[in-house]
């Protein structure tokens, strides 16, 4: 399994490279101070490029990254379909057969004032200084919040709707004889 150190330098080095790509982000569980650290996270990339139509063309230019036992293109999956709000950015996720995994996204300069605020978001090249200024990683973006008052009525609100539904599964899927015309007719 490659290192931290070699799975960082090749992020960088790739993107120090090719022009299109202006600056670098990670994201996630490797920038957390509060994470344990492991061999199992992942190195969660964005590249913010140029376009990425180019990119897009041949998809062979992530072989840079390494030997891949497996690619996921959630942008080009049809069941779920993509959602198509997100249709500016693209998505690689990348499994290794050294074991290191990468999911890479590219992000388009033009929308960079789009970026979500992410609270586990660290600048690791910024060729144009182009990036907002992020505040020290932190995962406080990601703790639990309690719920508005609201927001806790609707789900109790929603529980009690959908609980008959138990109860009529239950007595149609066991007990069918008991499921006569007169008796299932109103559910």
């Amino acid at each position: 399994m490659r290192s931290e150190r070699e799975m960082l330098d090749l992020i960088l080095n790739t993107a120090r490279g090719d022009e299109r790509v202006r600056a670098v982000i990670m994201n996630g569980s490797r920038v957390n101070p509060n994470a344990p650290r492991d061999f199992f996270q992942d190195y969660d990339i964005i590249y913010v490029v140029t376009e990425k139509e180019s990119f897009l063309a041949n998809h062979a230019w992530i072989k840079v990254f390494g030997e891949l036992m497996i690619l996921q293109l959630p942008d080009e999956v049809t069941d779920p379909p993509p959602n198509l709000a997100d249709k500016d950015y693209y998505g690689y996720l990348m499994q290794f057969a050294d074991g290191n995994r990468i999911d890479l996204t590219l992000f388009p300069v033009s929308k960079l004032a789009q970026l979500q605020d992410d609270s586990l978001s660290l600048t690791l090249l910024d060729k144009d200084g182009i990036l907002p200024l992020f505040a020290p990683p932190n995962d406080s973006g990601y703790l639990p919040k309690p719920p508005t008052p609201k927001a806790f009525f609707d789900c109790i609100n929603e529980f009690w709707w959908v609980s008959p539904y138990v109860a009529k599964g239950l007595v149609r899927s066991f007990m069918p004889s008991t499921c006569s015309m007169n008796m299932c007719a109103s559910s």
